[in-house]
């Protein structure tokens, strides 16, 4: 029997393979006409060797490729244990977590403007109500000083520095100060007036207040563009404001009240927008809850004090 023959006769005959996973000793495998095989000539029961290869349930897989897409599990991520490039749901996911986060800033801003409402209330109902306080108030001038001071003093740091509005406690022991002190300023300035003029001013703060919340939250109209032209507003007020106190008189009061209570009214729109975000252009970010409840807590001071001096003129002989 010729080399030849020797090679290819255990094949032929039946003869048990070479074990798997081992290329065979001597020549090649033959081709009919004599050459080397083609590509996959191979012998396909064998392969790579299964102990030394790599593990069934860890190694690649098997089918060539990666796993179905992400997407296709559905599975939501939150909190510090999501991945940032979360490529499945990410736009369902992520507009959740913004209404939910914002839904929550709305009402700690409403929970805190509540707090500070209800101090001012109570100032200026001692100073209305109760004569021993209203005679201790005209006969303490110097305490509306150093109210004015502390006012401004706490507003100016609450507003231009972020750092302090944003870091707990302090920012609630500012904001818990200028409170105090504007609600004391509050209580001097409707001392002077008669208790039906303040109560009929609080009952038309409440009522107009509460409308422009509502419309606010409601209106497709978006009020948060006109910063710029509320901003000019407010200037051209301080400076007719500061004229009148040269040229006082009963008209001249009622047209600076009249546009300081609509200025407002624009702006506690303007700020409440600003809060809920959404589909406005500019919104306010979730972490200035202090902040957000600090302007609109002024806003509806403004509105409570131009209607009170609206009314005081009208009443005037």
């Amino acid at each position: 029997m010729s080399t030849w023959q020797q090679t290819q006769t255990p094949y032929g005959s039946g003869a048990a393979p070479p074990p798997p996973g081992f290329y065979p000793q001597g020549a090649p495998y033959p081709k009919a006409d004599g050459g080397y095989p083609a590509a996959g000539g191979y012998p396909t029961a064998g392969g790579y060797p299964t102990a030394g290869g790599y593990p069934a349930g860890s190694g690649y897989p098997s089918g060539g490729g990666y796993p179905p897409p992400y997407a296709q599990q559905n599975m939501p991520y939150y909190g510090a244990g999501a991945p940032e490039n979360n490529s499945f749901n990410a736009p369902e996911n992520f507009g959740f977590s913004d209404k939910t986060i914002r839904k929550n800033f709305i009402c700690k801003v409403y929970s805190i403007l509540m707090c500070q409402l209800l101090v001012t209330l109570f100032f200026v109902a001692m100073a209305t109500f109760h004569t021993d306080t209203k005679n201790y108030i005209k006969a303490h001038p110097g305490l509306s000083i150093i109210a004015i001071i502390i006012t401004f003093g706490t507003l100016i740091a609450l507003a231009c520095c972020e750092n302090l509005r944003r870091k707990s406690p302090t920012n609630f022991i500012l904001l818990f100060v200028f409170t105090l002190a504007e609600s004391f300023l509050l209580a001097v300035s409707v001392s002077r007036y008669y208790p039906d003029q303040v109560m009929l001013a609080l009952g038309l703060t409440t009522l107009i207040c509460f409308a422009l919340t509502i419309f606010a939250f409601q209106t497709k109209i978006d009020f948060t563009v006109m910063g710029g032209f509320l901003t000019v507003a407010v200037i051209i007020l301080l400076v007719a404001s500061i004229v009148a106190i040269f040229f006082p008189g009963k008209l001249m009061t009622l047209i600076i009240a009249s546009a300081g209570a609509i200025i407002f009214s624009l702006y506690l729109i303007y700020d409440t927008q600003m809060m809920v975000g959404g589909d406005h252009k500019y919104s306010i970010s979730p972490e200035e809850y202090i902040f957000a409840a600090l302007t609109i807590y002024v806003d509806i001071i403004n509105i409570f004090m131009y209607i009170l001096a609206i009314i005081g003129a009208s009443g005037d002989d």
